[in-house]
């Protein structure tokens, strides 16, 4: 159970305060906007599949302001939305056709929404999405470009989404119940260092059989390796995209701070593994991770499998993947997981991949 005083010491987080400015003016396109090239994404890299090339065109048809810092920031972080996404999507709609219910699913901190809208769209009914953002310019953009009637958005940060606004906000009524997916992207690493609480917020939301799928940035043990991968983003990926100048005003208003609030690998699976009885990273782009964790071996499984291989260089991945940090004794589930195949176009694809 999160204390009050936890919630006062996140009302003051840098989210919310020293960093709403920079938010505000990149969500609403007053700045942070890349100033030489805008990202695009790499299919070859997703090795030309059909169902990532029809999650794209809808996703990038519903980019707002922010989506466009956002992709140009992380390296390959496009590419791995458009990689994660339609697993998620197959994920969701496997859920529907087994239980007749819309799957919901809750992008927490996720800035426009654009996953969960692009989500809500292909899902045409049969996927409910909640995104939230403290950014008033977030919410602008999502309903500019909301794309779905199923896709809903909470204007404010995620510790206000608790049981009495549920039980009692008629625009959360699809949510009342919980979660099959909840996505949290980049935002705890914002507010605190306290992992423990901040899944302890969240995760009783998770319904039996559901997912948490993060994308973090992780310290790591060794300062020195951190700093060498922040080198790569900074000079071998973010320089396509935005000036010297622009990449460090941006170090200095926004990244320093929010070292200060990012944990390690160790201390992520310390506190995953009190709540989640798998977790799995599925994605690594230097001190960039995406971990999926759930209580649901099956699920687990289920999501893995539709994945495509990680859509990234290899010289920016620096694990071996799928990567088991969390798994049970009992029933362990290391040695099952496995990408997907991708359902290639050959009439697009090169010769080596069609071949």
């Amino acid at each position: 159970m999160v204390d009050r005083l936890t919630i006062e010491r996140w009302k003051k987080a840098p989210r919310l305060t020293s960093f709403a400015a920079f938010f505000e003016a990149t969500a609403s396109g007053q700045g942070g906007a890349p100033d030489l090239a805008e990202p695009q994404l790499d299919m070859s890299l997703l090795d030309f599949d059909l169902d990532a090339a029809v999650f794209a065109d809808t996703h990038r048809r519903l980019w707002g302001h922010f989506d466009s810092h956002y992709f140009a920031s992380i390296p390959y972080r496009l590419e791995e939305e458009c990689r994660l996404g339609p697993a998620i999507l197959s994920f969701a709609l496997r859920a529907w056709a087994r239980n007749a219910f819309p799957t919901t699913i809750y992008t927490l901190g996720t800035g426009t929404g654009c996953l969960a809208r692009t989500l809500a769209t292909l899902g045409n009914g049969r996927i409910e999405t909640l995104s939230c953002s403290p950014t008033a310019a977030n919410r602008t953009s999502f309903l500019s470009r909301r794309g779905s009637e199923h896709a809903h958005f909470f204007h404010g940060p995620f510790f206000e989404l608790d049981d009495e606004r549920y039980a009692t906000d008629e625009d959360l009524l699809p949510f009342r119940d919980g979660f099959d997916v909840l996505f949290e992207d980049t935002t705890f690493q914002m507010y605190d260092r306290d992992r423990l609480m901040q899944l302890d917020f969240v995760a009783p939301r998770i319904r039996p059989g559901g997912l948490l799928v993060q994308v973090q940035k992780l310290l790591d043990a060794d300062p020195a390796v951190y700093e060498e991968r922040e080198r790569q983003k900074d000079e071998l990926f973010k320089s396509r995209f935005f000036s010297t100048r622009h990449i460090s005003k941006k170090k200095d208003e926004v990244l320093d701070t929010m070292a200060d609030l990012q944990v390690d690998l160790a201390t992520t699976i310390a506190a995953l593994r009190t709540f989640f009885r798998y977790s799995v990273i599925t994605w690594n782009s230097g001190n960039f991770y995406t971990i999926v964790s759930s209580n649901s071996r099956a699920s687990m499984l289920e999501l893995i499998s539709l994945m495509l291989k990680p859509a990234i260089p290899p010289a920016y991945c620096y694990h071996q993947l799928p990567a088991a940090i969390v798994d049970s004794w009992g029933d362990p589930l290391a040695s099952d997981l496995a990408w997907r195949s991708a359902n290639t176009m050959t009439l697009l694809a090169p010769r080596r991949l069609a071949s």
